[in-house]
């Protein structure tokens, strides 16, 4: 990462020029170096190497802004405060006119990154198969890796667990989950819902594409005792057969990529019993930036998530409503909830540093890892972003 990529001066000065003027802007302290401020005051983004810095954004725009703090050449000691205030500005950063030439300057989606059946499960792997006994290391004992649902904030890392649970309960009372449900799950994790709704009663059926989070989860149901009412299959979604009275599928949707969210719940729509029900906990953009930036590559799925896309409330209304006889029936955010639980998930991250390295991850990946936890956060605390949970039912009429 400390190689600096190939930038044009031309294009190194014009990067230089915006982001100076949009830095002078914010409500933030830029110090460029030992000799320069911008900003009109607040949080403290520190610039060490400002040519470096510049050549990065030049060569890659918001990429290289991420691997600028990858390799060390910028820092913050309030990181999700600085990142707060660039999300909360994130429309306007860029002058509307060059705006409108975004499909010139910006880096398009690569076409190993599309989900298709072979692309998800290479994008799943990326991401899921790291390690898990990585994941263990900061997020709670229910393995649960999507936000949860607290009575109230701040947060206590105490009751992170039970927020968890709290949250996998309301989505199994909205799907009306019990004994002798044929229940579809699309994601399994690490299996908590899977031994939660098995405990209810349910018969589950769990998908994933993740062999790494499988072979735990199976380990997991295994020892809760449901073994026997839960199917864990390394499956994909479009190759799920059969009828349920019930589909939940929490925070997946985000890597199943735009060009095939048509597809997706023309096929929950066909696995959905007539008077069955669906729960999903979805991340969600506002509808203007979803299209904005739907064919862009960012750096998120650069390093994260490869091939991952948010959706937008408008999109998944108009999909569902034009192409299947699904209906969304009912609708809640609790973008605040996500926001504290990536605090303690990256406060327990940065933590277990050295245990991290003990894995075999390197000072460039736990940077990576922080700004990824820490950019998410600041993404719900300035309500660019959004979680929900929604339920969705067959229009009786069709």
């Amino acid at each position: 990462m400390a190689r600096l990529p190939r930038a044009s001066w031309l294009r190194t000065a014009l990067a230089e020029r915006i982001v100076r003027r949009a830095l002078s802007g914010l409500e933030l302290r830029v110090r460029l170096g030992t000799t320069e401020t911008l900003g009109l005051g607040g949080p403290v983004l520190d610039v060490h190497e400002p040519k470096a810095f510049f050549r990065r954004i030049g060569a890659g725009g918001l990429i290289g802004f991420g691997e600028s703090y990858m390799a060390g050449e910028w820092s913050a000691t309030d990181l999700v405060g600085v990142l707060t205030v660039l999300a909360d500005r994130a429309a306007s950063l860029i002058p509307a006119p060059l705006q409108k030439l975004r499909a010139l300057w910006a880096r398009k989606q690569p076409a190993a990154q599309r989900n298709t059946p072979e692309g998800s499960r290479e994008n799943i792997r990326h991401h899921y198969d790291l390690s898990n006994d990585l994941f263990a290391l900061f997020l709670d004992e229910t393995l649960s890796y999507s936000s949860a649902l607290f009575r109230g904030f701040p947060a206590d890392r105490s009751l992170l667990a039970a927020a968890q649970h709290r949250k996998i309960d309301r989505l199994l009372d909205e799907a009306r989950v019990g004994p002798g449900t044929r229940l579809l799950e699309i994601g399994t994790g690490w299996g908590e819902l899977a031994v939660r709704a098995a405990g209810r009663g349910a018969r589950v059926h769990t998908v994933t594409l993740s062999q790494e989070q499988r072979q735990l989860a199976v380990e997991r149901i295994r020892d809760a005792g449901f073994e026997d009412r839960v199917t864990v299959e390394l499956l994909d979604y479009r190759r799920v057969v059969g009828e349920y009275d019930a589909v939940v599928s929490v925070e997946m949707i985000e890597a199943v990529g735009a060009e095939f969210w048509p597809e997706y719940f023309m096929i929950l729509d066909r696995l959905l019993a007539p008077d069955g029900r669906i729960a999903l906990q979805a991340i969600t953009m506002p509808h203007e930036r979803m299209l904005a930036s739907k064919n862009t590559f960012t750096w998120i799925q650069k390093y994260v998530f490869p091939g991952g896309l948010l959706p937008s409330s408008e999109a998944i209304e108009q999909i569902t409503t034009e192409r299947t006889a699904l209906r969304v029936r009912g609708r809640e955010g609790f973008g605040p909830h996500y926001a504290e639980t990536l605090r303690l998930w990256r406060e327990r991250f940065e933590e277990q540093a050295p245990e991290v390295g003990a894995l075999g991850f390197d000072q460039t990946f736990r940077r990576l890892w922080t700004f990824y936890l820490a950019y998410s956060e600041a993404g719900f605390r300035s309500g660019y972003l959004d979680v929900q949970q929604l339920l969705l039912t067959k229009e009786t009429s069709r």
